[in-house]
């Protein structure tokens, strides 16, 4: 049911982020929207009142990430004041195309969550992977036609929309001609090259890890996103912007994992930049308002005649949220949600999978060179870009392996569609003394990525993952353990705190075999990234993502 067709009343001192003023006031409800705002004398508030500030939105997310289904996602999104998402459905879509895209947005619907989903763009992400499915110009057309698709999701294919690729001018200009805004993705991109992205139509970057970056795009007229997710984090490096530039910034999240989701979300962004000095007025701005503007949500924004989704927080410094209202109806108070658990139905659930278990003697990497070093990605904490060095592995007689030692670790990526060689390289950065992990939340086509100290716990790794139709697993020694995420190999269907404590423990496992990684399977998911550079491992070879182009086969070879 949403709101209530009997009038309620709410009494707290209201933020009114278009007059930026503070004031005591009761604020009136009727059918899940604002009735009226009336000012009130301060002798009539409750002792220790409620600062009442519109809902929170995370103006970047991919869902799948959080490892929770949308209707699990939204039951612990609301504790910490988020009303609404801007949703990629990007890596669902990779593996089930249009059918994980209807998933997504079926399942959202279960609950009173904003989920604002966005037609993905780019998918497969490159021809230099193999991906579960294909969206094409006229399937984006279609779901850009959709009242639940609000933008085209971020144009990866930078390159593309540089040189005038005819299907990528052809997306952006369905969703120009729908009034619907494109989302952009071009890490590192400055100068001329940036302002000429820009032209195309692309409105704004999560991207940036610079503020040098971000404010070359601003002054180009682009909007910036400060992302803060489990892997990459940029907040410190861009937040000094808000000062100036908060009419044209938002917060997001773009990848958050269940137990960073369990701690905090956009709140924990609004009290970092109260800690910093920035205006509680620019912070709502950049936190509730911009996103609702830009999107063109149906999301309150705490005016009369607005729905009433707004937040209760202790105050404008540390934001601390009391409770979360939707559509009138309340639904997280003093840190509980108030939406109940959905059981997600078994013949809704959708997947692709299709690959046997490894065995040792496909991990084998011969030494076919007599070069003294081989390329080796350089993993970077809370950074989606790599590092490419030169270094040495370690050998056993022919073959190249692993040397923990000096943290030069083999990485593989198993083609979980169909049969196929296994991808092999080797990967700094990750500091594992033994063992292995894998996992099937490999951006962006999610096929089996995992790193690890001997060739035999790659194996059983990448095998518990392939036992579950998809999950995280970690191996070290006679211990092993699996997070199973059965909806498409991406998402569990369980209650999101439990899936957090789960994720958790597996987390806690990777890093006592060794890893330094404040985050090692988020960090794990993105070394198959190839839009990101500078050096990353697809199903198909070693790939230098600012040549664009392949350095190596799955077996190691310099490619010509």
């Amino acid at each position: 049911m949403i709101g209530s067709n009997s009038i309620q009343f709410i009494t707290g001192m209201v933020a009114d982020c278009f007059s930026r003023t503070l004031f005591p006031a009761e604020i009136s409800l009727l059918n899940g929207r604002i009735e009226a705002i009336r000012r009130i004398s301060d002798d009539d508030l409750p002792e220790n009142p409620s600062v009442i500030i519109p809902g929170f939105v995370d103006a970047h997310i991919h869902i799948e990430s959080s490892m929770l289904v949308p209707s699990a996602f939204a039951r612990m999104a609301v504790v910490h004041g988020t009303v609404a998402t801007v949703s990629d459905p990007h890596e669902i879509a990779n593996v089930c195309g249009l059918a994980g895209v209807d998933f997504m947005i079926e399942d959202g619907l279960r609950t009173p969550f904003k989920f604002n989903f966005g037609a993905p763009s780019c998918v497969p992400a490159t021809v230099f992977e193999t991906a579960g499915a294909t969206i094409d110009c006229a399937d984006v057309e279609r779901l850009l036609d959709r009242p639940e698709i609000r933008y085209l999701s971020e144009m990866m294919n930078f390159p593309g929309a540089l040189h005038g690729d005819p299907e990528v001018l052809k997306k952006i200009e369905a969703a120009r001609l729908r009034g619907k805004p494109v989302d952009g993705h071009a890490p590192g991109l400055r100068g001329e090259d940036a302002r000429r992205y820009i032209s195309r139509g692309i409105s704004t970057d999560h991207e940036c890890f610079t503020a040098e970056e971000a404010l070359d795009k601003l002054t180009a007229g682009m909007k910036i996103l400060i992302r803060e997710g489990s892997a990459a984090r940029n907040f410190d490096a861009l937040a000094p912007l808000l000062h100036e530039h908060w009419e044209m910034m938002m917060f997001c999240s773009d990848d958050k994992h269940p137990d960073s989701l369990a701690e905090g979300h956009i709140d924990q962004l609004c009290a970092r930049a109260a800690g910093l000095g920035v205006d509680p007025f620019k912070i709502l701005q950049v936190a509730c308002v911009n996103p609702v503007l830009h999107y063109k949500l149906d999301v309150g924004l705490l005016r009369v005649g607005d729905p009433a989704d707004f937040i209760m927080v202790d105050d404008l410094q540390s934001f601390r949220v009391r409770e979360t209202w939707i559509d009138g109806q309340c639904v997280a108070k003093q840190g509980s949600s108030l939406i109940k658990q959905i059981n997600i139905p078994a013949d809704s659930i959708v997947n692709q999978f299709d690959c046997k278990p490894v065995k040792v003697e496909d991990l084998r990497l011969p030494v076919t060179v007599s070069e003294w070093s081989l390329p080796v990605i350089e993993a970077l904490d809370g950074q989606l870009i790599t590092g490419s060095l030169s270094l040495q592995p370690r050998k056993d007689g022919d073959e190249w392996v692993s040397d923990p030692v000096n943290d030069v670790l083999k990485i593989v990526v198993v083609n979980r569609y169909h049969s196929a060689p296994v991808a092999r390289a080797f990967i700094h950065g990750f500091g594992t003394k033994r063992g292995a992990l894998a996992s099937s939340v490999a951006h962006d086509s999610h096929n089996i990525v995992a790193v690890g100290v001997d060739d035999a716990s790659i194996a059983r790794a990448v095998n518990l993952v392939i036992q579950e139709r998809g999950g995280v697993s970690c191996v070290d020694g006679d211990r092993e353990s699996v997070l199973p995420l059965p909806v498409a190999g991406l998402m569990s269907t369980d209650d999101g705190y439990a899936v957090a404590a789960a994720y958790t423990d597996i987390d806690r496992m990777a890093k006592a075999s060794g890893s330094s990684l404040g985050s090692p399977f988020m960090t794990l998911s993105f070394m198959a990234l190839l839009v990101i550079p500078s050096l990353k491992l697809s199903d198909l070879g070693l790939f230098d993502g600012q040549a664009f182009k392949f350095i190596s086969d799955p077996e190691g070879n310099p490619s010509p």
